[in-house]
Formats: structure tokens, C-alpha cells, sequence
């Protein structure tokens, strides 16, 4: 398949990325051409619009900072909806809105599109090895055609059921990962006022029941210093306000998740909507007056796994 990719970000790069390694006939665009350099140094096809890449390709995907950018991409005069014909794929790898996503699945569908929502979960550091983990909603028969596309991009592929399903999924993930991280950088403070080496209580979580994929990664920078996961606060709102906004719609009373909402608005007030999402420690560290580092941390997180061929994740098998 002829794929063309919008959205070079932290993520999107690595994932287009993924594709050319693995011999995929890619179109790149993104608003900052130099984000595309090195891929189209690599091999990699310009698009100078969306709707120029949609017709040259058999599967759109695109990779954006938001829905409202999303949906711009989709339905601008020059977006991939004016040029896009019956039988190509649009597949949404953003995290996004499930409403947002299925209102724009339906654009696609009544084109004679097929629509996905295939938002990946894992890590900047996995997305470039082509080891990351990829929700997959739509059609089982659009999964399918998608398979050896997304197995491209990513190691553990999950099919989730209708479109919309993927998103939601996604959001809830990063909800979890957010009180986790939230948590942590609260359990890395008490226990540097408490007295405690903070290299032997990495280790105490690392091999306890409080164990968890955030701490073996944003844990390790945090007490590095470098806080660089390459995600910011910004996109952390974004991805926990939409699952508020999914709970709200639900009618959910959830207890946990304002909280988190006011943590963060407090850290974007701060520290300024860019800064890494993993300062929000800085919150308690400045209120202790005490630095969360040890020595012999990474300053980056690296996916030291070599990259495996996709496969799809079965629910109940017992496989990962």
C-alpha cells in the first residue's frame, strides 16, 4: 500500500519513521517542512497538501496535536476529505475525542472511505523501535487491511471493536498513567524528606506491588533530572480532559480525575504549557525545598528490546 503520513511531532516522526525502515512507499507532509527532512532524506515523498497526498495514496494517516487540528486537516477545502475516494483509509493515530473521531469516520464513510482510530500507547522510545502497543476501532475487514500497516508501526496490535472504541481506550490509559505519575512524584518526595536514598527506594517500587510501567521509565528521568519523556503538560491536559469529558457524557461522578485536572492547570500556570510533563514534581519540590535526584539515572528513555514483527493481541488468549 501507498501510505501517506500528516503530523512529524514527537511521535508521528517515529512512527513514519517505522514505516520507511520497513520499506513502506511513504508521503510525509507537516506544517514545518524541516520536521520531514530527514525521512524525505530518507526516500520518504512530499505532499505540499492533504488533499494532494490523498490522491496518491491508498491509506492517509494522520498524527495531529488536538481534534480541532484534526478536524481542520480533514474537512479544510484542501484537506483530505475533498480528494479522497471510495476504497482509501483514513487512519486517526492522534489522541483524540471518540466523538470527535466517529463524527469524522462518518465524513469518511459516506465517500466510500473506511475510517479507524489507531492511537498507539507505550512511549516515544518504543514508537521509534516499532515496538509501541496500537489500539485499533473500526470494521474487523478494515483491521485486516490495515494489519500489515499498523504491524509496520507497531509490535502489540489490539482490534478494540467499533471506531471510537480505540480513542477511548487510549485516553483511559493515559488517565491511568497520569495518577501514577502523579502519585510518584508525590511517594519520591516523601521519601526524600523521610531520609531515604532515593536509588534504593527506585528499587523498593521497582520490585514491590507498587511496580508499574511509569515508574520504570518517567521515574528514571525524573531522577535523572533531564524530566525528558518527550510529552509536555499541555498534551497531558488535553488527554485527561478528554476523559473527563468522556465521564461527564457517561454520567460518571468522578473523584480522581479533577483532582489531576487542577494539578496540571496549576503546573501549566506555573511552569508554562510546554515544560516536560514529568516537572510536575517541581511542584513539591519547591514547596519542600528539595531536589527528587539520585546519580546513575539515564537522562532519556531508550527501548533497548530489538524490533519484533506486529502481531495482533487477542483478548483472554493469555498472550501479550
Amino acid at each position: 500500500m501507498r501510505i501517506g503520513f500528516i503530523g512529524l511531532g514527537n511521535v508521528g516522526a517515529k512512527l513514519a519513521g517505522s514505516l520507511l525502515r520497513n520499506g513502506v512507499d511513504l508521503t510525509v507532509r507537516d506544517l514545518d517542512q524541516a520536521a520531514a527532512q530527514p525521512l524525505l532524506d530518507a526516500g520518504a515523498k512530499w505532499a505540499d497538501s492533504p488533499a494532494e497526498m490523498t490522491a496518491n495514496v491508498d491509506m492517509v494517516i494522520t498524527c495531529l496535536p488536538s481534534p480541532t487540528i484534526s478536524a481542520a486537516v480533514m474537512e479544510a477545502e484542501d484537506g483530505i476529505l475533498s480528494a479522497l475516494q471510495p476504497g482509501q483509509v483514513w487512519a486517526e493515530m492522534s489522541t483524540t475525542d471518540e466523538a470527535e473521531v466517529r463524527r469524522l469516520g462518518a465524513l469518511v464513510s459516506a465517500k466510500g472511505g473506511e475510517p479507524i482510530d489507531c492511537p498507539v500507547s507505550g512511549g516515544c522510545h518504543r514508537a521509534a523501535t516499532g515496538n509501541i502497543a496500537i489500539f485499533a476501532g473500526c470494521e474487523r475487514s478494515t483491521f485486516e487491511r490495515a494489519m500489515p500497516v499498523l504491524t509496520k508501526m507497531g509490535r502489540r496490535i489490539l482490534h478494540t471493536g467499533e471506531l471510537g472504541s480505540a480513542s477511548v481506550l487510549k485516553v483511559m490509559t493515559n488517565y491511568l498513567a497520569t495518577a501514577n505519575l502523579v502519585t510518584l512524584a508525590e511517594a519520591l518526595t516523601v521519601s526524600k524528606m523521610a531520609g531515604m536514598d532515593l536509588g534504593v527506594t527506585y528499587e523498593a517500587i521497582r520490585i514491590s506491588s507498587g511496580n508499574s510501567f511509569v515508574h520504570e521509565t518517567e521515574s528514571q528521568v525524573i531522577l535523572n533530572g533531564s524530566r525528558d519523556i518527550n510529552f509536555t503538560m499541555d498534551l497531558v491536559s488535553k488527554d485527561i480532559g478528554l476523559f473527563q469529558e468522556i465521564a461527564d457524557r457517561h454520567g460518571v461522578p468522578l473523584e480522581v480525575s479533577p483532582v489531576l485536572i487542577d494539578i496540571f492547570k496549576d503546573g501549566e500556570e506555573r511552569f508554562g504549557s510546554r515544560e516536560l510533563s514529568p516537572n510536575i514534581i517541581k511542584r513539591l519540590e519547591e514547596s519542600c525545598d528539595v531536589d527528587i535526584l539520585a546519580p546513575g539515572f539515564p537522562p532519556e528513555m531508550v527501548d533497548n528490546e530489538p524490533e519484533e514483527a506486529g502481531y495482533e493481541v487477542i483478548p483472554g488468549s493469555g498472550v501479550d
